[in-house]
């Protein structure tokens, strides 16, 4: 067999996590730790702000972290000396906190077991958006391990975001693998699908499934995270 990747989405796939509550949770802690240096209101409305920007960048000349800080402070009006190293310390003290309720999806370690066994490369491509620190931490939730995974997608690294096909692109090309060799499994339509139209096959886990109507994209397989597994097994579908 040829060798072969497998790229998987983490919040709503590998880990059970309702995305918008998450996010609520998240950006009230947030603004309650940085009280004392910006208004939680402007905080958020900044984070926000900076998020989308970072989002819908087309370039390859900066990373995430880098956009999203520029937006950031911009629309803020602080220095970055005066908020960064705070954020350094929500990721390390706060944030693991944040777990709460969020327990691992039963059959997350078994597909990422079953997935190395059979010898596919893993990459864990969750939107680029937060960082590494953050990032490892809701791996940790999901019960996995980092050092299971060849690459993961963190905004201190990444240059896009989805649903930008060119995040897709940037992961082949750092793992060294053509698209055509590469599937991406994820609970999101628009966010996670749109990896068909750069080649890429395509698992939509319905778990957790994410749909806003548009745009469609080409689904190779879907099922739950359970049945997911079974297709690994049988190495049967996408798989074969």
């Amino acid at each position: 067999m040829a060798e072969k990747a497998i790229l998987f989405d983490l919040d709503g796939t590998l880990l059970t996590l309702d995305t918008e509550a998450f996010l609520q949770r998240y950006m009230k802690r947030l603004g309650e730790y940085t009280a004392h240096i910006v208004n939680p209101e402007l905080l958020v409305t900044s984070v926000w702000q900076a998020t989308k920007q970072m989002m819908k960048d087309d370039g390859a000349n900066r990373t995430n972290e880098e956009i999203f800080r520029e937006h950031f402070l911009s629309a803020c009006g602080l220095e970055r000396e005066a908020i960064w190293p705070l954020f350094d310390a929500f990721y390390a003290e706060e944030f693991p906190l944040l777990k709460e309720d969020i327990e691992p999806h039963p059959y997350a370690l078994k597909v990422v077991e079953e997935a190395k066994k059979q010898g596919y490369r893993l990459v864990v491509a969750t939107n680029p958006v937060f960082p590494g620190v953050a990032i490892y931490e809701r791996m940790k939730w999901a019960g996995l391990l980092e050092n299971d995974f060849e690459h993961v997608t963190i905004f201190e690294t990444s240059c896009y975001c989805k649903p930008n096909p060119k995040y897709f692109i940037e992961i082949c090309e750092r793992i060294d693998i053509k698209p055509e060799d590469a599937i991406m499994i994820g609970n999101d339509m628009q966010q996670d699908m749109v990896a068909s139209e750069v080649g890429l096959k395509t698992f939509l886990v319905e778990d957790y499934k994410i749909d806003r109507g548009v745009p469609q994209y080409h689904v190779d397989g879907h099922g739950t995270l359970k049945e997911l597994y079974g297709q690994l097994v049988a190495r049967s579908g996408i798989f074969s």
